[in-house]
């Protein structure tokens, strides 16, 4: 589907990166801050600044700020005025001085007609202060009230979006689009978008969130029709705001969500505290590119487990991620894809043995062994479980 489409309309791409990023967003759902401005708002210079120094301190490549502009009190957006404790100039300048990009976002409330009066000046703003990532936002069932996101009116004004976005440098991650279609072909800087039942109906579904067996199906349906904007990796699995609603993984799995569910901008999606809690963990997410040269599949079965391998690009390392359904099981995951003359570092992150997504979703066991392309690892993986593992050469 992606070589249907016409080849790269943009000369330089130079602007356009993969990258890991964290975000203010999360703690909105769970109602510790809120997008509006007021006591309790998230998107101030402070907290976006102290968001900056967690991803510098953790190699990730940017910050997601959601509640930014005015005015999300009444859904009457702004896209070029931030509220009064949002500083951009100072929060871009720091970034730039840490290494890490404000990733800017766009919530239109499906008011297409409103995000197009403002789209060019939006855009504009963005630029002046060296932003290259916007996150777009569609919430609603109809587009101006009268139109479905996957109509042609649909499609013309996410194109529209697109093209408009590259003029100004912008990489654009899609929420609320249209399905995939490869126009990334032509546009590289659609990164990714979402079109997938994402994690963040773990945190607000009222029938509890997505169960067990999604995501070990999603690989072979919304997986195939290009990079998907999941927002995996949450760590704390207590939902104080819905109680009946709750991840339904093991911290493994959503460590090797990471790998299995592609997309070159690839969000850490919890709260930057449950993370310092749980380093150790988090040294995977810490490690883990987004961007591959080499996939390979050693074992599937659709809706029950799958296993994927994937080689970073320019370097030597592979990651694996093995995720289950429904079911525990004993994973067999045979290395032959890696290089006949090497050995390798094993980190592998993998369940506790005696708990499952239910019964203590946290532990976790992490250990280290060498292997080499001969060997098979093999895990007992718990209900809704999973494993992760980093593979890298070891140096003579």
């Amino acid at each position: 589907m992606l070589n249907l489409n016409e080849p790269c309309r943009i000369t330089d791409t130079s602007w356009i990166q993969p990258m890991r990023y964290i975000g203010i967003w999360w703690t909105y759902h769970m109602k510790h801050n809120t997008w509006h401005a007021g006591p309790h708002h998230g998107a101030t210079t402070e907290n976006t600044m102290r968001h900056i120094d967690f991803a510098a301190a953790n190699n990730l490549g940017g910050v997601l700020v959601e509640g930014w502009n005015e005015d999300w009190a009444t859904w009457k957006f702004s896209f070029t005025k931030p509220y009064t404790d949002f500083d951009i100039q100072r929060i871009t300048d720091y970034g730039r001085s840490k290494g890490v990009a404000l990733i800017g976002h766009h919530e239109t409330g499906g008011n297409v007609s409103n995000y197009e009066n403002q789209m060019e000046d939006g855009f504009k703003f963005y630029e002046k202060y060296g932003v290259h990532q916007v996150k777009t936002g569609y919430v609603g069932d109809l587009l101006d009230g009268k139109e479905y996101h996957s109509s042609q009116f649909g499609v013309l004004h996410y194109r529209k979006v697109i093209e408009t976005a590259a003029r100004h440098r912008i990489c654009i991650d899609n929420h609320e689009p249209v399905i995939p279609t490869g126009l990334q072909r032509t546009f590289p800087n659609l990164m990714t978008q979402e079109g997938v039942r994402g994690q963040e109906w773990d945190a607000w579904d009222v029938d509890g969130g997505n169960p067990p067996s999604h995501t070990v199906i999603l690989p072979f349906t919304r997986g195939l029709a290009g990079p998907m904007d999941f927002t995996p990796v949450t760590f704390c699995f207590v939902n104080n705001v819905m109680p009946q609603t709750r991840v339904h993984t093991t911290l493994a799995k959503q460590l090797a969500l990471f790998v299995v569910l592609y997309s070159p901008l690839q969000m850490a999606s919890d709260e930057i505290e449950n993370y310092e809690a749980n380093p150790e963990p988090f040294n995977f997410i810490v490690s883990c590119p987004t961007d591959w040269s080499r996939t390979v599949v050693p074992e599937a079965c659709i809706g029950n487990y799958v296993t994927i391998a994937r080689c970073d690009k320019g370097e030597e390392c592979w990651y694996i991620g093995s995720i289950t359904g429904d079911e525990e099981r004993t994973a067999n995951i045979s290395l032959s894809f890696l290089d006949t003359d090497k050995r390798y570092l094993a980190t592998i992150y993998r369940d506790a043995l005696e708990f499952d997504y239910e019964t203590c979703p946290a532990a976790i066991l992490i250990e280290e062994r060498e292997v080499d392309y001969s060997d098979t690892l093999t895990i007992r993986q718990a209900r809704s479980g999973g494993t992760a593992v980093r593979l890298c050469p070891i140096k003579d």
